[in-house]
């Protein structure tokens, strides 16, 4: 029974949230009122550069990591592994510290697979990777991964509660991204 409260101490480490604590820090604006507002490595690479953006990318994806391996480190099974896997998610996009608004949650996403099996994560950053590289267009790569992400934890794991929460999660990265779908088939992203 304790092993259960993983879920809301995954849901709390998700919502802490890197951007805003990388741009107090490094004394940049407050993403959630500049650029595209929204507060994702993406959007402090266009307020701070590179360096703050890597920071966020790495905070972000390791508030995913943390939870899930400590979960497997535990022994957990499958079930609870599934929802600390999306209670770490919906803490990025749904934070307690910050009046519930979040990112898109691409890092964080990234994170739990990650943290679920190494392989899985590479796949998943693979592909991000050769659509980034075909494309230059950041949101068409997290897209593209995040609908295959589902088909990768069917091959590789197999395990049928986590196909599903990865669907979940593929579908609210999907839902977060609609302004950037919209651009994509308007031609006007970039």
């Amino acid at each position: 029974m304790l092993e259960w409260l993983l879920v809301p101490l995954a849901y709390l480490t998700g919502s802490v949230s890197s951007a805003i604590i990388v741009c107090r820090m490094m004394g940049l604006a407050d993403p959630r009122e500049n650029g595209s507002g929204n507060p994702g490595a993406t959007n402090v690479m266009r307020i701070g550069g590179k360096k703050a953006a890597a920071i966020t990318l790495a905070g972000d994806a390791l508030k995913g990591l943390i939870p899930v391996v400590l979960a497997k480190m535990v022994g957990v099974d499958s079930l609870v592994l599934s929802f600390v896997v999306f209670a770490a998610f919906l803490g990025h996009l749904y934070p307690l510290f910050f009046d519930f608004k979040g990112g898109k949650g691409v890092a964080t996403s990234l994170g739990v697979t990650l943290g679920v099996a190494w392989s899985l994560g590479l796949a998943v950053a693979a592909t991000w990777f050769v659509v980034y590289k075909v494309s230059k267009i950041s949101s068409l790569s997290a897209l593209v991964a995040a609908t295959v992400a589902p088909l990768y934890v069917w091959l590789i794991v197999g395990d049928s509660n986590l196909i599903v929460v990865f669907a979940l999660i593929s579908l609210m990265l999907l839902w977060r991204h609609k302004s950037n779908i919209q651009r994509l088939l308007a031609g006007e992203e970039s």
